[in-house]
């Protein structure tokens, strides 16, 4: 990289501009820095475009400069839309894409606009990471802007290397004080007894105990980013770790926004109609290749007859000779009747040609039989009632040919009505969204498989959460691999088990596209999988704290998966193209990993196979506890038994049994604990027969017996007088 040019793109934010590019200042500006034999070793000429001031242009727009791996930017640079204007849109659109904010670059370009004018206090700049890639938004006017970009250009570089991937301990190897050096940005600090990041700790700590009534100063942290790592290093030891968490703590709906975003639309494929279409959803309309049914046929027992249309003619009573059977499994049609006659018919079989009703067995007798006496010779009928039509079931009437019978999004049930509907029209294939298929690890040294016939010893524990994760996720309906234990070792056996997750290691262990596991993701020093994910798989932690109770160290990422070409049947440069794969990461606390599992994992699952492409409405749609409409558990509210106390600060997602009362036909919710007091996430019988979740949001006292509370539904409602 410090041999290569890096790569700026600008991007103006304009809708004068966008109509009159001649118009644009701002852009010719900014290039013109670049362009200084000061920065010019440093930085290619940028790449400039101009958008309206709309969200989706700025939001696609500086997506795609960020996320092509081929033709990636170093630097991306907005240009407009940061101030308080009705239009002003560009943090809006930028901020969801960023992965790493950069809280520094901001204060550092509003400090230097804050010597120019105090209305750089309505400013509203965003910076920081998307994959490699520096993003920072400048003002629209082209004195701002440039300002803005001379604040902290000369850190940029730096900054770009470091998003690259470049080896951070190498590039500090000499101390801050060199960077500085380089950069052309010296300290500005001159006493000897500071430390090398250029401020002294009693200093400040002095200044936020005493000097509130001096105003208000830009915050400035203890630290630089260059210097912390952006998860526990697993080579650097504990000496090293994070003693509070870098992740921010989301709400539960702004995580469930996030796996919404982050979960890869669901991949099509054609199989054929069997039993195991149980639980897809379909990826197309379908429509019937067939009429059901293909003939006229009888819906009972009796006699095909010939009712005169005309009402002239024989009608149906008296004694007719029986001309032929037709029965429901004959193989050709039965021949024509001819007047005169009847036919002996059962139900489902075809009527013969120039039969036009059938009159039931029950309004007939026998009249005489044949000289064997085994068959009927002739038959009396004994109403002159029967109508056209009577008993016939016309072809199509069931179901016409190409008419539709299904539609995309409808989940093949195990009832069996769809498969029947599929297999009477002669439908053999049909376009479903693919199943993910889900591996479940445990990560720990203390864990002992649950079957494994030694006694324990130490810290040891059975590996309770591999086996209830699997199980539930199996009667979900999701094809599951046992990915086993991986040891608290930084020398690679978590790595391993996850590489081996994805591209799969043999017939009985597939490739997963989504990864689930317990352990490893609280502030430990050898909870490695944070920093397993960022470090070693280059992968990005969407989220890694959740105010939620019990399962606040949830995290969610994803990472780059380039499949072999001999995963893809689809052939071509497509197989060659870079995927994304899931991995949740669940506390280790067993009733901790069930609830994230069933709030967070559940709903991904059921939009990677297709759920989010149903046209039907859902009780949870206008809900924040799903991705999306129909998604995850469904919500419904019941009764309290008893009083359950609140938590101050956070949901708490409260395990319970939920009952359909006989006498009233109300909803009841009991806890699994002891009434009236909480949970441990610890407690392992907590979910032993729970079948829902209570919501309780943050608050103070006791939610009281009689309130009706949100619960989500886990399992089977229970019935009791």
């Amino acid at each position: 990289m410090s041999t290569e040019l890096l790569r700026p793109a600008i991007l103006i934010i304009s809708d004068t501009a966008s109509i009159n590019p001649q118009s644009d200042k701002s852009g010719p500006a900014l290039t013109e820095i670049f362009a200084s034999p000061q920065h010019s070793k440093t930085w290619a000429i940028p790449v400039v475009k101009i958008v309206p001031d709309d969200f989706d242009q700025i939001h696609n727009t500086v997506k795609e400069w960020a996320d092509n791996e081929d033709d990636r930017f170093n630097l991306i640079l907005t240009s407009g839309g940061t101030g308080f204007a009705v239009k002003d849109g560009t943090p809006e659109a930028i901020s969801p894409l960023i992965h790493r904010h950069a809280p520094g670059l901001v204060h550092g370009m509003i400090a230097a606009s804050l010597k120019v004018t105090p209305f750089a206090m309505m400013a509203r700049p965003v910076a920081g990471t998307r994959n490699a890639s520096l993003i920072i938004t400048l003002p629209g006017s082209p004195k701002g802007a440039k300002e803005n970009l001379e604040a902290v250009i000369n850190l940029l570089p730096h900054a770009c290397i470091q998003a690259a991937g470049a080896n951070s301990r190498e590039i500090h190897a000499k101390g801050i004080k060199k960077l500085e050096e380089d950069a052309g940005v010296p300290s500005k600090s001159t006493n000897e007894n500071e430390h090398s990041h250029g401020h002294s700790h009693h200093h400040h700590h002095h200044h936020h105990n005493h000097n509130h009534d001096q105003g208000h100063t830009i915050p400035k942290a203890h630290t630089s980013p260059e210097d912390r790592p952006q998860s526990n290093d697993p080579s650097a030891g504990p000496t090293r770790r994070y003693r509070s968490s870098p992740y921010p703590m989301l709400s539960v709906d702004e995580a469930l926004k996030i796996i919404a975003q982050e979960t890869p639309e669901p991949v099509i494929i054609e199989v054929p109609v069997t039993t195991d279409l149980v639980g897809s959803v379909l990826a197309e309309n379908i429509y019937a290749g067939e009429a059901v049914p293909a003939y006229r046929a009888s819906i009972v027992d009796g006699y095909a007859i010939i009712v005169p249309e005309d009402g002239n003619g024989p009608r149906s009573k008296g004694i007719f000779p029986v001309a032929s059977v037709s029965h429901a499994q004959a193989a050709s049609m039965p021949p024509p009747l001819e007047p005169g006659t009847i036919a002996r018919i059962t139900t489902g079989a075809p009527l013969p040609s120039n039969a036009n009703a059938v009159v039931m067995v029950e309004d007939t007798v026998l009249a005489s039989a044949t000289l064997d006496g085994k068959e009927e010779a002739t038959v009396e009928i004994l109403t002159d009632d029967i109508k056209v039509g009577e008993n016939v079931r016309e072809p199509g009437s069931d179901v016409s040919k190409d008419s539709k019978i299904l539609s995309k999004g409808d989940m093949i049930s195990a009832i069996g009505g769809e498969i029947g509907l599929l297999a009477s029209t002669g439908t053999r294939t049909v376009k479903i969204f693919k199943k993910p298929t889900v591996g479940v690890l445990s990560t720990g040294d203390e864990l002992v498989p649950h079957d494994e016939p030694v006694p324990l010893h130490g810290g040891q524990i059975r590996d309770s959460n591999r086996p209830s994760l699997i199980s539930c996720l199996r009667a979900w309906g999701f094809e599951t691999v046992d990915l086993g234990i991986a040891r608290d070792t930084p020398a690679g056996e978590l790595e391993n088990a996850l590489r081996g997750a994805l591209r799969g290691t043999s017939a009985s262990q597939p490739a997963v596209d989504v990864i689930v596991t317990t352990g490893g993701v609280s502030m430990g020093e050898l909870d490695l999988l944070k920093p397993t994910i960022e470090r070693t798989l280059g992968g990005t932690i969407h989220f890694g704290r959740v105010s939620m109770k019990p399962g606040k160290p949830t995290t969610f990422a994803s990472v780059p998966y380039k499949p072999s070409s001999s995963a893809s049947a689809l052939g071509g440069q497509q197989q060659q193209e870079r995927e994304r794969r899931l991995i949740f990461s669940l506390p280790g606390n067993p009733a901790s990993a069930l609830v994230t599992l069933n709030l967070f994992v559940l709903p991904s699952l059921h939009k990677l196979m297709g759920l989010a492409n149903r046209n039907n409405s859902s009780p949870q749609a206008n809900t924040t506890t799903a991705v999306g409409s129909g998604l995850g558990l469904p919500l419904i509210t019941a009764t309290l038994t008893h009083g359950i106390p609140l938590d101050p600060k956070r949901t708490e997602y409260h395990r319970a049994i939920v009952s359909a009362s006989r006498r009233d036909g109300r909803l009841y919710a009991t806890s699994t604990g002891t009434a009236g007091v909480g949970q441990r996430s610890s407690r392992v019988g907590s979910l032993a027969k729970a079948n829902a979740l209570l919501a309780l949001y943050p608050g103070q006292g006791v939610v009281k017996e009689g309130q009706t509370v949100e619960a989500l539904l886990m399992g089977s409602l229970i019935a009791e007088d």
